[in-house]
C-alpha cells in the first residue's frame, strides 16, 4: 500500500490523505513510529489507545500532548515521554 509506505517514511504524510486512511491502525502505528507529532492527525480514537501512543512516544516524548487526556495522568506514559 501506497499510503502506509509513506506514512513509515515520513509520518506528516498522515495531515495529507483522507481521513480513512486516520482511522487505519496499521498506518497510524507506521506514521508515528516515524513521526510522533503525527498523533496529532490520527482520528481520535487512537490518541486514547495505550500502542499507539507509546510508539508516538518512543519516537519523541513533545507527542504526549496530542495524547488522551488519562495518559497524561498514567505514571508510565509520562515516564516514556520523559525519557525521550
Amino acid at each position: 500500500d501506497v499510503v502506509l509506505a509513506a506514512a513509515a517514511r515520513d509520518g506528516s504524510v498522515l495531515d495529507d490523505v483522507d481521513e480513512r486512511f486516520r482511522r487505519d491502525r496499521e498506518i497510524v502505528l507506521a506514521a508515528v513510529k516515524s513521526w510522533g507529532h503525527a498523533l496529532q492527525y490520527a482520528d481520535e480514537s487512537f490518541k486514547s489507545d495505550r500502542e499507539i501512543v507509546l510508539a508516538a512516544l518512543a519516537e519523541g516524548g513533545y507527542a504526549l500532548k496530542h495524547a488522551d487526556e488519562t495518559f497524561k495522568r498514567d505514571r508510565d506514559v509520562v515516564l516514556a515521554a520523559v525519557k525521550q
